[in-house]
């Protein structure tokens, strides 16, 4: 969902040109990695953009969730000085990889390596947005709200004045048959929605540059 596929501008894009007229500093995208997903290949080797004029640089990957960027977030903090992160994780690692308490814990092992190379960095992190599968296997369903349950409760516990964590609102009216392409990844719309959710954190908490507008292309 944050990595995006090729052809597509994702929720990244989004929230960039959002910030380019909502913010007053200077400020970029980091990360070790810019690829997309590309489909044909099954691997991140796709530089295929919709729009590819904006910084592109991220730590997301396809299929990767807490159990894998927490043990790669306090080297890519370092090296990129990055002081502000932007999570959308979990739904994988329900998926396929570990049950809510286990992902939880990791969320704390990803924001101890994180304040580690920067005791100073400033978290948002998104709750799991349930996708199709959540309709149709009440499990995981049950899994995905404990998770964002739990999510919170790691929040309320891990915050802290010099290293502040938001627990960002989940996307407005998100509908996975309208925001989605296959009950998943987000379209156009989602990438909207999921971008307005954090730009809403970082303007509410921290006055960071300003309520989304709904007509940012």
């Amino acid at each position: 969902m944050t990595i995006g596929s090729a052809g597509e501008h994702t929720w990244r894009y989004r929230l960039w040109r959002h910030l380019c007229t909502a913010y007053d500093g200077p400020f970029t995208f980091v990360g070790p990695r810019e690829e997309l997903y590309d489909k044909a290949a099954d691997a991140p080797t796709s530089s295929a953009y919709a729009d590819p004029g904006f910084p592109r640089r991220h730590l997301a990957g396809w299929g990767e969730g807490w159990l894998h960027m927490a043990p790669l977030v306090g080297a890519a903090v370092r090296a990129h000085r990055a002081d502000v992160l932007l999570v959308s994780l979990g739904l994988i690692d329900l998926g396929f990889y570990t049950n809510a308490e286990q992902t939880a814990e990791n969320v704390r092992a990803f924001v101890s390596a994180a304040r580690e190379a920067n005791p100073r960095i400033r978290m948002v992190l998104l709750p799991v947005i349930p996708n199709v599968r959540a309709t149709t296997d009440p499990p995981f369903a049950t899994q995905v709200d404990l998770f964002n349950v739990l999510l919170a409760k790691a929040v309320a516990d891990l915050d802290e004045p010099r290293s502040p964590i938001l627990l960002a609102s989940p996307p407005q009216s998100y509908d996975i048959h309208l925001d989605t392409y296959d009950g998943t990844h987000p379209n156009a719309s989602g990438e909207h929605r999921i971008a307005e959710a954090f730009a809403g954190a970082m303007w509410e908490a921290w006055g960071l540059g300003q309520m989304y507008a709904a007509g940012t292309d």
